[in-house]
């Protein structure tokens, strides 16, 4: 695995940008990062960011719509974006010498967005945004249930109890006053974090980001952090729903350390364990053993600026009951926390996290990606060459204290489905 060695340089106007070279990669990846997601959102304008990630190709003030991706197409390389809680990232993947193309389409949709919205293409896109919440979450059997635990995570006014897909009545009510006011607070150089790997000398980075984004202005505005390890509930929250679904389901979500502590880390080995495929764990206990479920699964969804979140997915077998399936899940949590935390064991997690390290890293994309994640999350990039280490480094008796404390009841929320009596063969 290649050391990324990134090197780290600031704009005046706050942009960061972040280099890596890598002579054996004839590609330049690039991504910009924006500090904004779903969790910087006006109260009733939830989906907002993931609309935006939609609106930037939609022209800017010398790109028409639509002639962002075309223009890297055109100049053989493609183009993608994601919204998540807490961030907005654009990434682009391009031959070396059509790097200062991406760059000046970057620098161009970030000064002039605005030029270029209208109430057609808010409308086009809203309707784009819609469609998706639909595919993904409203029309697939057992969809929502993550939408619904994360609501059921956080209190009510929480800045995190929506996800980036927001909610279709929020949707609707945005206006283009909305989107030039959150415009023109999220998605400037102050706001941002650019990072390129490829066959690039870092000094040709710096040079061009300084051509095209150096005479931007800041927003001149900070986020304030969120940041909590501790519950935001008192007691588990617990809901059951009777929806036309497949067979019923156990679901749950755990509160859990924020992202880069080690208390985070300790969780991560401890969710690893639960949810591999190995001879101990949930998919051993529920699929082959007990026979309970089709598939039982465990993974984190780390957060920076709010409590992670550690999730279960156990999709039963048809007539199971939900409550012999919480037994087992809660027996397979105990028995880590009791001595089930073998250095066996606890090699086998370590080699799962170190190859999907590895598998991300591979390509020059996810590199670009984590290195705007490191930089933009704490402040240093370089951190991107030391975080495996923090996470392999935790030991057995951090992991199954991790499994006693973090995955307890208290901390989490339960979903469960029961199939209506239709769905029902």
């Amino acid at each position: 695995m290649p050391v990324l060695n990134p090197v780290r340089h600031t704009l005046a106007n706050g942009l960061r940008v972040v280099a890596s070279q890598d002579p054996t990669v004839p590609v330049a990846a690039v991504c910009l990062w924006y500090r904004v997601g779903s969790c910087d959102e006006p109260r009733g304008r939830t989906g907002l960011a993931h609309l935006f990630e939609h609106l930037m190709f939609q022209g800017s003030t010398h790109v028409p719509a639509g002639g962002h991706t075309a223009a890297v197409e055109d100049a053989g390389g493609h183009t993608n974006a994601a919204t998540g809680f807490e961030r907005t990232a654009f990434h682009s993947l391009v031959p070396v010498g059509q790097l200062e193309l991406v760059l000046w389409l970057e620098a161009d949709r970030m000064g002039g967005l605005p030029d270029a919205l209208t109430a057609e293409s808010l409308a086009t896109q809203r309707d784009v945004v819609l469609n998706e919440r639909r595919e993904r979450y409203d029309n697939v059997p057992y969809g929502t249930g993550w939408e619904r635990l994360v609501s059921m995570s956080f209190p009510a006014g929480h800045p995190f109890r929506a996800l980036p897909a927001g909610s279709p009545e929020d949707l609707a009510e945005v206006t283009l006053d909305d989107c030039r006011a959150f415009f023109g607070r999220h998605y400037t150089p102050d706001r941002a974090i650019l990072s390129v790997v490829g066959d690039v000398a870092p000094g040709t980075v710096m040079e061009l980001a300084e051509r095209h984004f150096g005479h931007l202005p800041p927003s001149g505005t900070e986020t304030a952090p969120l940041t909590a390890g501790a519950p935001t509930r008192p007691a588990e929250a617990r809901r059951h729903v009777v929806e036309p679904v497949p067979g019923p389901a156990f679901m749950a979500a755990y509160q859990l350390p924020p992202y880069g502590t080690p208390g985070c880390a300790a969780a991560d080995l401890a969710l690893t364990l639960l949810g591999g495929m190995s001879s101990r764990g949930l998919h051993d206990r529920l699929v082959r053993r007990d026979q309970l479920a089709h598939t039982a699964r465990a993974s984190l969804m780390p957060l920076v600026r709010a409590p992670s979140l550690g999730q279960l997915n156990v999709r039963a077998l048809a007539g199971a009951d939900p409550a012999t399936v919480e037994r087992a899940v809660d027996g397979e949590i105990d028995r880590l926390a009791d001595g089930g935390v073998t250095e066996d064991a606890l090699e086998g997690a370590r080699a799962q996290i170190r190859r999907d390290w590895h598998d991300r890293l591979a390509h020059p994309a996810g590199r670009a990606d984590e290195l705007c994640a490191q930089e933009a999350y704490f402040g240093d990039a370089t951190r991107c060459d030391r975080h495996l280490a923090s996470v392999l480094d935790v030991g057995a008796a951090e992991v199954a204290a991790a499994a006693a404390e973090l995955l307890a009841p208290a901390r989490r929320a339960v979903l469960t489905y029961e199939p209506a009596r239709e769905a029902v063969r």
